[in-house]
C-alpha cells in the first residue's frame, strides 16, 4: 500500500546530496517508524527507490530523507535532484525496517558517505536511552558529507574523517571492545568492517552469492491463490509469480530493499538476499522473491 505525500521542503545537505521533507497533503499523522527504517519512493515511469528515514522519529507529521545524486543514475536520483520540487506529490510505500537497532549498552556506528542517513536516528535513540556510543563517519571530502552540522552537538563522540584529509577510516583503532557495531556505506567499507567483527550492516548493492544451490526448475505453490507454477532456471520467483498473474510489490530486484518479502509456508528457500541474518535464514519462514530461490523441489508461499 502506498500513500501520497507532498514535498514541503527541499534543500542541499552537501555536495551531491539533497534532503526532502514530506508531509500528508491534509496534515494527517504519518505511520510511525523506528531507527533504521526506510520508505519506498514511487517516481514517474514506475521507478521505485528506497531511502532511509533520517529525520526526527518523534515528529509524527513529517518524514525526511537524504538523496545522493548517483553518478550512474537510472533516473531516480537525477529526477529528485533536477525536477522534483516543493509542492509536488510523491507516493511512498512503507516504512519498513530491515536494519533494526537492538538493545545494547554500547554502540559503534560506522558511516560511509550517504550511509549516514539510517544511522542518524540510531545515534539519537542511543542518546535518549543513555547508552554509550560513538560514531565514525567517513566520506570523500568534508563538503560531500551530509549532516555534519547536526552531529556537532554530540562533541567528540562523533569522529569525522574525510578521506582527502585523513585517508581511509582507521577501523583497527575503532573496532575494539564489545560495542554493538552498525555500519552503512559503500560495499568496500562494509566488507572491511565485516572482516574485523560481527557487524549489523545495510547495503546499497547486493552481496555476491555465486551460483544457486540448484539449477533445475522447481515448483511454487501459491496457497491463497490456489495456483501451482514452475520456476524456470533463467527467471526469478518474482517473475514467475507475475507471469501467473499474481502481483507482488517489488522495488530493487537485487535483494537489498525488502519490498518483496513473502512468507514461506513449506519448503526450503535458497536465500540470496543481503538482508536476513543467519538465524533468520535458518528459520526459513520468509524469502525475498526477487533473488531467492529453492533448495527443495517445492515451495509453498503465502500468496
Amino acid at each position: 500500500m502506498t500513500i501520497d505525500l507532498r514535498v514541503v521542503d527541499k534543500r542541499t545537505a552537501a555536495e551531491g546530496v539533497v534532503t526532502l521533507t514530506l508531509a500528508h497533503p491534509r496534515g494527517a499523522r504519518l505511520p510511525d517508524w523506528t531507527p533504521g527504517s526506510h520508505v519506498d519512493l514511487v517516481l514517474p515511469g514506475g521507478l521505485v527507490r528506497q531511502y532511509s528515514l533520517c529525520g526526527d522519529r518523534w515528529d509524527a507529521y513529517t518524514y525526511r530523507i537524504g538523496v545522493l545524486r548517483e553518478r550512474e543514475s537510472r533516473g531516480g536520483s537525477a529526477y529528485i535532484h533536477d525536477q522534483l520540487a516543493v509542492g509536488d506529490l510523491v507516493s511512498i510505500g512503507g516504512p519498513r525496517n530491515n536494519f533494526r537497532l537492538v538493545p545494547s549498552r554500547a554502540y559503534l556506528f560506522v558511516a560511509g558517505g550517504i550511509g549516514i542517513t539510517p544511522l542518524l536516528p540510531m545515534v539519537h535513540q542511543a542518546e535518549l536511552l543513555g547508552a554509550s556510543w560513538r560514531l565514525l563517519y567517513g566520506g570523500r571530502t568534508r563538503a560531500s558529507m551530509s549532516f555534519v552540522d547536526e552531529l556537532e552537538r554530540y562533541g567528540d563522540r562523533v569522529v569525522v574523517r574525510p578521506q582527502d584529509e585523513y585517508g581511509l577510516l582507521d577501523l583497527d583503532t575503532h573496532l575494539t571492545g564489545d560495542a554493538t557495531v552498525y555500519c552503512c556505506g559503500p560495499e568496500p567499507l562494509l566488507a572491511a568492517v565485516e572482516r574485523r567483527c560481527a557487524a549489523r550492516t545495510e547495503r546499497f548493492v547486493p552481496k555476491d552469492f555465486g551460483a544457486p544451490v540448484r539449477r533445475e526448475p522447481f515448483e511454487v505453490e501459491l496457497a491463497r491463490s490456489r495456483r501451482r507454477l514452475m520456476v524456470r532456471p533463467e527467471e526469478s520467483v518474482l517473475e514467475a509469480v507475475g507471469r501467473a498473474g499474481v502481483s507482488v510489490l517489488s522495488s530493487c530486484r537485487q535483494g537489498t530493499c525488502g519490498t518483496c518479502e513473502t512468507t514461506v509456508l513449506a519448503g526450503d528457500p535458497d536465500h540470496r538476499d543481503s538482508i536476513l541474518d543467519d538465524a533468520e535464514r535458518a528459520a526459513g519462514d520468509c524469502m525475498f522473491l526477487c533473488v531467492s530461490r529453492a533448495r527443495s523441489d517445492r515451495l509453498v508461499l503465502d500468496l
